[in-house]
């Protein structure tokens, strides 16, 4: 920041030796320092239970020292020192090696009965002992010469760091107070306006740091994180804001509806009753069209609530005013799915230049980036002259070849799959007005409020939770993985679905066992990264179709495969003999997640169920259950007891309710990962801030920071809060879902 130490180096600071465990843990200037916080404090007086060690752990406890004794060990020579720590009850030994008693007297002279400290090592069971070798360790109250000092450090939290085993808690605490203690304010610009601070009452920036770091009282700190936490809801909320702001000063293009266009022939031979949500998005959305500044609206609904039918009337609102609308998927399979489902939907509507077309029609093209070149060809002819009405695609929108005669909506289809780059490359190429098309951005992973005000800031925020009438329920259960007899069930269960004319499903998390999966990155996008499940090889595509093949109870069904390494046609086949019953049984990655619709699909199999996170569970789950028949989801897992994988399994089985799943999702998720990972490399901005537990801190931090972005949208009187946001969130992280 300008006038402002934040990008000083800490090895200049601090030496190369004290800098490079630092800089293992990511951490190599002061800005980055500082913004290490503590993740608990430590009361003096309040004792680690050393009854949780566990053996293999590495560990940070609070313990009494109860006795200390010095031995020669006669088998390897030398000496041994063994230190006994206690919680109270449990004790826990602490072993010291040296060549000589002289080489242990300093651990001796400190390590006497009564004094208290912080022990780090890992714990390790040595004859029926649990014990720390050569732990690290900093003796409360005992690093300072002064007696009343001392008094008072004894009696501070103390802070408790992300640490490794290379570099203890109190040696960051110690880097941070070397750092801290000399600044100034004016040494670090604040990004919070001082107005701000004034009429909120808030401390300053180094304040708050010195609070959070160096606090006397758990008052101090608490204060010093809560302003902290509105520093990171405020930087968000203002870039949010000053992009919204950015987007309606730019040019649009109204597209008001038309009578007895496309969308009223559309209405007119719909086999079904729109249900009130989707008639009350649908009024907000043609209102937004209709209006000269660009629509930005975020449409999230339960699986199955209709969001196809929403877009689509949207952009033959769009079509009827005489633009172009584009639909962006994420996978070929969802892409050529929503061709198949729009070009059903509109029927004679959509076949513009064929015999038997409607009197009013249009065109639906598809463009992927598998095409063989004469369909690429056309599909890129029908954009550019304007003869398709829609053009649905994958990335392959995104080239620079890819053009619109009058780009008017652009439909962005599982959202979180997708950044803002990508998003605004499609939006550039509106045709000749230089309009900006509207935006309609999709995604049936349902988002807490909390969340959408959060990350979609700049969008208007449309949910659809009514599930049109007719749908099946779904019933869902976990099924252990280790337990023959409900495995055994399992199938014949799968057997029973495909005899009375239904499909199923058989999801697994690779292609084949000892391979690169193209799939690998829709798993890693949702697995939970924290978790006490113990590692065992994963299910793959491959062997379990031979598996499921060679079992008596399937004996004379066919068993088809789906995953990404498959071309596109051999994907657009497998789904077809899928759907008209060749393949009764499909055993697919998670390229079927989202969007695929066949309505015979009643069973849904998840094999390593643990390793999937729940949102993507709950999408899995949504591809059964959609015709009259109930759909059954079994979740095979290996899930101990008391895991988050344990709590997200059950959860699932408890509920079909995705919002109520999603805020489940969010509270079991780590710091850091609502913003998701961002596309630069850079970490999340959020350390403190939580989208469920600050709500109510976030929607004021939101409405102070759109005050502030509506009096300068350059935000030119307040540079640090401006730096603040280009350092914090790169333009293609300012609007950025956690991918699940």
């Amino acid at each position: 920041m300008v006038g402002s130490r934040w990008a000083e180096s800490l090895e200049r600071l601090l030496g190369k030796r004290a800098a490079g465990p630092l800089a293992g843990l990511g951490l190599h200037t002061v800005g980055d320092l500082l913004r290490h916080y503590p993740r608990r404090y430590a009361a003096p007086g309040r004792l680690t239970d050393l009854t949780e060690l566990r053996p293999g752990e590495h560990v940070t406890v609070m313990a009494e020292v109860r006795r200390a004794t010095v031995r020669s060990m006669r088998s390897r020579g030398g000496v041994l020192m063994e230190a006994v720590v206690t919680d109270g009850s449990r004790e826990l030994s602490l072993t010291f090696f040296g060549k000589h008693p002289g080489s242990l007297r300093v651990h001796e002279s400190r390590l006497r009965p009564g004094r208290l400290g912080m022990f780090t090592g890992t714990v390790r069971l040595y004859r029926g002992t649990v014990q720390l070798t050569h732990p690290d360790y900093q003796l409360v109250g005992a690093e300072v010469d002064d007696e009343a000092a001392a008094l008072v450090e004894a009696t501070r939290p103390i802070p408790v760091y992300p640490a490794s085993a290379a570099l203890p808690t109190w040696r960051i605490q110690r880097a941070v107070r070397t750092v801290l203690d000399p600044l100034a304010e004016t040494d670090l610009a604040d990004p919070l306006p001082g107005e701000l601070l004034t009429r909120l009452r808030l401390p300053g920036l180094l304040e708050a740091l010195r609070l959070v770091h160096e606090p006397y009282t758990d008052d101090d700190w608490r204060r010093g994180q809560r302003r902290l936490r509105y520093e990171e809801a405020f930087v968000l909320q203002a870039a949010l804001a000053r992009r919204r702001a950015e987007a309606a000063a730019r040019p649009g293009v109204a597209r008001a509806a038309v009578g007895g266009g496309l969308l009223d022939a559309f209405d007119a031979r719909l086999p079904f009753t729109l249900t009130a949500g989707q008639r009350e998005v649908g009024t907000e959305i043609a209102a937004d069209l209709a209006a000269e500044q660009p629509m930005q609206r975020l449409l999230q609904g339960e699986v199955g609530s209709g969001k196809t039918v929403v877009a689509l009337r949207a952009m033959l609102q769009v079509v009827d005013a005489g633009g172009q609308a584009a639909l962006l998927a994420p996978t070929e399979v969802l892409a050529v799915q929503h061709l198949r489902t729009l070009r059903e939907l509109l029927g004679p509507l959509a076949e513009e230049g064929m015999l038997g077309a409607a009197e009013r029609a249009t065109r639906v093209v598809l463009l992927t980036g598998s095409q063989g070149a004469a369909a690429r060809r056309e599909a890129l002819l029908d954009a550019v002259s304007g003869a398709a009405g829609i053009v649905v695609g994958t990335h392959a929108l995104l080239g620079e070849q890819v053009q619109f005669a009058d780009l008017g909506l652009v439909v962005v289809d599982e959202q979180h799959r997708f950044g803002v780059e990508q998003r605004d490359a499609l939006r550039s190429r509106g045709g000749p007005r230089d309009a900006v098309p509207h935006l309609l951005v999709m995604t049936a992973t349902p988002i807490p409020r909390t969340v959408a005000m959060t990350v979609f800031g700049d969008l208007e925020v449309s949910s659809l939770t009514e599930i049109p009438a007719g749908r099946a329920p779904v019933t869902t259960h976990v099924v252990p993985a280790d337990n023959e007899v409900w495995t055994a069930r399992t199938w014949a269960r799968v057997r029973e679905e495909v005899d009375a004319g239904r499909r199923a499903y058989v999801v697994c998390p690779r292609i084949s066992a000892d391979a690169a999966d193209p799939d690998a990155d829709l798993l890693a996008a949702d697995e939970p990264g924290e978790d006490d499940v113990p590692a065992a090889p994963l299910r793959a595509v491959e062997e379990v179709a031979a598996e499921l093949a060679a079992l008596p109870v399937l004996d004379g069904v066919a068993i088809g495969t789906l995953h990404g390494r498959m071309t596109s046609a051999a994907k657009d086949e497998a789904m077809a003999a899928f759907a008209d019953g060749r393949t009764p049984v499909l055993v697919s990655t998670t390229v079927i997640e989202v969007g695929v619709d066949v309505t015979e699909a009643s069973v849904m199999v998840v094999l390593d169920a643990e390793r999937f996170g729940l949102s993507q569970l709950h999408q899995l789950r949504g591809r059964v259950g959609r015709g009259t028949d109930p759909g059954l989801c079994l979740l095979v897992a290996r899930a101990p007891e008391g895991t988050d994988a344990a709590t997200r399994l059950a959860t699932l089985a408890s509920t079909t309710d995705g919002f109520a799943l999603a805020a489940v999702d969010l509270e079991l998720r780590r710091e850091g990962d609502v913003l998701g990972a961002s596309q630069s490399g850079r970490s999340s901005s959020l350390r403190l801030l939580r989208v469920v537990r600050d709500a109510d801190l976030i929607a004021e931090a939101r409405e102070e920071a759109r005050a502030f972005v509506a009096r300068d949208p350059a935000l030119a009187a307040w540079p640090a809060l401006a730096e603040a946001i280009d350092e914090w969130l790169a333009p293609d992280e300012q609007e950025y879902l956690d991918r699940a």
